[in-house]
């Protein structure tokens, strides 16, 4: 199951951080991209280094912009209950660095990476 394998240590970022402050985090935790949580924990975005760097070929304040500016909306999720094998071929089908992992009320429980992934099932063939 997806949930041995999830991050559940997972740097939450809310819609009102700023853009610099997501980066920073990131580069603090050397991670790519990370979920955006509303108070209650719910998940309503995702933020990734590559949509920061597009925000920031463009003019603004990055110190100041909110994450909310920059976040997907459209999150693809999936449930603990999931095994490794059909969260493997979601991030592959959907191009995805990450797929949060949420409950059925979608509360954010985890995230589960391309390389959590991988390291999954190398460690199955050993």
């Amino acid at each position: 199951m997806i949930s041995d394998i999830m991050n559940t240590h997972v740097i939450i970022l809310s819609p009102k951080d700023s853009i610099k402050r997501a980066l920073d985090l990131m580069n603090e935790n050397n991670i790519n991209g990370s979920p955006v949580a509303d108070e209650e924990g719910n998940l309503i975005g995702m933020i990734v280094k590559a949509d920061i760097y597009r925000f920031l070929m463009e003019e603004g304040h990055y110190d100041t912009c909110p994450v909310e500016w920059v976040m997907t909306k459209d999150v693809f999720t999936a449930s603990e209950k999931e095994d490794v094998i059909s969260i493997a071929k979601k991030i592959l089908d959907k191009d995805i660095i990450a797929m949060p992992i949420v409950d059925s009320s979608n509360k954010l429980l985890g995230i589960v990476s391309i390389e959590d992934v991988l390291k999954s099932l190398i460690y199955k063939l050993k």
